[in-house]
């Protein structure tokens, strides 16, 4: 029988000092052509409003095969807006390894690789963080963000519950997402609105985006000026033309973050550019974690 492993077992083990660096070399090798994963399969349930995502990959370079089917209901009140299971398989045989829960990998990862983005392309002298949206993904990057630069002013913005987060995370909550914005260095868009809620007139000459949400064709997070002035960056060129309605507005890419790792693109060139990094998460960044999280938990005896 495959072994299941649950959220409290990722939990246990999985930390962003060992997942940012694995997250960087996923991205550098999908850049490098050495994994293998179609755009992913996107199954609208048009009653509830909701998506099923089916997302196999190959990573060749960490030897780890396997999928993650994830589901996202923006309307549900009461519980998640995103479930997710993860499927692990052995590469010399097709052999079932692992099964696990995937939220927590989403959540995780999805911040990891914007710390891998943020340490790349964010100046080093950045001090002030804004994070639009208040949800688990903000807390995420919060958590993630800070291994990567020192942040003497973190504010935070959402329409409901900012005050709450601020108060848990020790955090500044902001008027509003205006307020939130101006002056700050590093910037977390983290939300499920589909028009966008960030104005280019806003972000400083300098600051670094990282923006997370808008991952359908007809969703936007980002107004017209931002995305017609940032240099653009993303995990995959054919996942952002496909699926974010951001990029699909400006029609533009300037490079993989994974280019940037590997030293093909320079990233930030002046201490005056903006710099976006559009995230829609990759199977290869979902399945090299579930195979770290398998290998930590089988070495400490976890399960067996």
């Amino acid at each position: 029988m495959t072994t299941h492993f649950t959220d409290a077992d990722v939990r246990a083990v999985l930390t962003y000092e060992t997942l940012i660096p694995a997250m960087e070399r996923a991205l550098g090798d999908f850049s490098l052509g050495k994994v293998v994963q179609p755009v992913r399969t996107t199954i609208p349930v048009a009653e509830q409003g909701g998506y099923l995502f089916v997302m196999p990959a190959y990573a060749q370079g960490a030897n780890a095969l396997g999928a993650k089917l994830v589901t996202y209901f923006p309307k549900n009140r009461g519980v998640a807006t995103h479930f997710a299971t993860i499927q692990l398989f052995k590469p010399e045989t097709g052999e079932p390894l692992a099964s696990m829960d995937g939220s927590l990998i989403t959540e995780m990862r999805t911040a990891a690789v914007s710390a891998v983005a943020t340490d790349r392309l964010a100046r080093k002298d950045a001090a002030v963080l804004a994070l639009i949206g208040a949800g688990v993904q903000a807390r995420s990057h919060l958590q993630a963000l800070r291994q990567v630069r020192s942040f003497r002013e973190v504010r935070v913005w959402s329409p409901n519950s900012a005050a709450a987060f601020a108060s848990e995370h020790g955090v500044v909550a902001a008027a509003d997402a205006e307020a939130c914005v101006r002056g700050a260095d590093v910037i977390v868009v983290a939300t499920t609105s589909m028009q966008p809620v960030l104005h280019g007139a806003w972000v400083a000459d300098g600051a670094h985006l990282n923006s997370v949400g808008a991952a359908l064709p007809d969703c936007r997070e980002l107004d017209d000026e931002f995305i017609h002035r940032a240099k653009i960056f993303v995990d995959s060129r054919a996942g952002a033309f496909a699926e974010s309605g951001d990029v699909r507005a400006v029609n533009r890419v300037d490079a993989e973050i994974g280019e940037v790792v590997l030293g093909r693109h320079p990233g930030r060139t002046s201490a005056s550019e903006v710099t976006w990094f559009k995230s829609l998460g990759m199977a290869v960044e979902d399945v090299v974690t579930a195979q770290l999280v398998m290998h930590a938990l089988t070495r400490n005896g976890e399960k067996s």
